[in-house]
């Protein structure tokens, strides 16, 4: 079982609990980006820096995510192709995404995409609370003390 992580857009708050996590746990980490992101020296934690461009660590994930591993990201369609390779997927704010929930996140990503295509302003999801730092943290300890026998 590994850790990986859409870490282009992942808070650093939610990384450092993931190193935490890592340090703890002994579970193996590794982030996936386009630019280089500084991770604490350890033999459980590293990068992957892929090229920039559309989807490029995206799909570096999917080629290296295995059965049963954990993805920590906000991408939908992401999150959506690691299932279906039956991986788990938790969001920063410590959402699970399942086979029951991704359809219909999916469906409610392509409307949102459609008004902000047709010039209707959606707003942005609002910044990273305490609580949801709280939240990912208690559904990460979930996970692990679940899947790491």
């Amino acid at each position: 079982m590994r850790l990986w992580v859409d870490a282009d857009a992942c808070p650093v708050a939610v990384r450092e609990i993931l190193f935490r996590a890592a340090q703890r746990t002994g579970v193996r980490l590794t982030l996936i980006a386009n630019q280089p992101i500084p991770v604490p020296p350890s033999p459980l934690i590293d990068t992957v820096q892929v090229a920039s461009g559309f989807d490029v660590a995206d799909d570096e994930i999917v080629r290296r995510v295995g059965a049963g591993d954990l993805v920590v990201t906000s991408d939908v369609p992401l999150a959506a192709e690691v299932i279906d390779r039956d991986a788990l997927v938790l969001t920063p704010r410590g959402e699970a995404q399942t086979r029951e929930n991704i359809r219909a996140r999916l469906q409610m990503r392509d409307f949102m995409e459609t008004l902000r295509g047709s010039g209707i302003h959606t707003g942005g999801p609002s910044g990273l609370t305490a609580a949801d730092r709280k939240r990912f943290a208690d559904a990460l300890d979930r996970y692990l003390a679940h899947n790491n026998r």
